[in-house]
């Protein structure tokens, strides 16, 4: 089935303007033009407009508002995008969604970290090391996942709510945090935004998370033990590479019968 010509420009700008930000100067794609000007359009030509009256020169700082464009792009195109941005844009995790194509949604979920599926819907990725040389070494990168088999020794099953909560406190720092969660007076919006983010999973997603007060109990308190008091079974890799050290985390997985869901925060040094 072939998309939507709306959808079709939304996609190619966005893949366009993350090309500039990367630093690949690429010419305007084909497709984009004689859109229209209403709906979808109207976003497109928004921000054409936008990029046109950036400077080319110099060319890190034309990079850096091609960055501040491509944010405020992916916010306008719909409020799923919105909260993960404000949620989690400026902090060091992955935010991606795949479709689910396995009875053994592990599989979906591999895929996801191996970014070899894009989002079904074309919403927002946040992918700190989708270039990053390191994944010459480490294909999966900042990942080194287990197989499908071994999930089940590494995940436990959430509950809802406590799933909002896990999710909420990834926009914590792994260390030294000045202003945890529970602690903020903007809290009830970080939860807000957190239950915006899972609630495109539905009322029958299930969730599920490597952390270790999952165990025993499907509802533990993340909020009250925040980053800092949470301990995993890692996912990560343990190889040393372009100076970073990666050393905790923290993930959440949803499913539903469509889609996978996959939400990461790493602590490195």
């Amino acid at each position: 089935m072939s998309l939507p010509a709306d959808r079709l420009a939304l996609d190619l700008l966005d893949a366009h303007l993350e090309a500039l930000w990367d630093g690949t100067d690429l010419p305007l794609p084909e497709g984009l033009a004689g859109i229209a000007t209403d709906g979808a359009g109207g976003l497109v030509h928004w921000a054409l407009d936008r990029l046109r009256s950036i400077p080319r020169e110099p060319k890190d700082v034309f990079a850096r508002r091609v960055g501040s464009l491509l944010t405020e792009f992916r916010s306008r195109c719909c409020p799923w995008n919105a909260a993960a941005l404000r949620l989690l844009d400026d902090t060091y995790t992955f935010v991606a969604t795949g479709p689910r194509r396995h009875g053994d949604w592990a599989h979906d979920v591999l895929a996801v970290l191996h970014r070899s599926v894009r989002d079904p819907r074309g919403w927002v990725r946040l992918d700190w090391d989708r270039t990053n040389t390191a994944r010459d070494t480490v294909p999966a990168y900042p990942f080194d996942p287990p197989p499908a088999s071994q999930f089940p020794d590494r995940l436990y099953p959430l509950k809802a709510e406590a799933a909002v909560a896990a999710l909420a406190v990834m926009t914590e720092q792994w260390q030294s945090e000045p202003a945890p969660v529970r602690s903020r007076p903007d809290r009830d919006a970080v939860l807000a935004d957190a239950r915006t983010l899972l609630d495109r999973y539905g009322p029958t997603a299930g969730y599920w998370t490597n952390a270790t007060a999952a165990a025993c109990d499907p509802a533990p308190d993340f909020l009250a033990a925040g980053l800092q008091g949470t301990g995993s079974h890692l996912f990560l890799t343990s190889e040393y590479l372009n100076g970073l050290d990666l050393f905790e985390d923290l993930g959440l997985i949803a499913v539903t019968d469509d889609e996978v869901g996959v939400f990461w925060s790493f602590g490195a040094y």
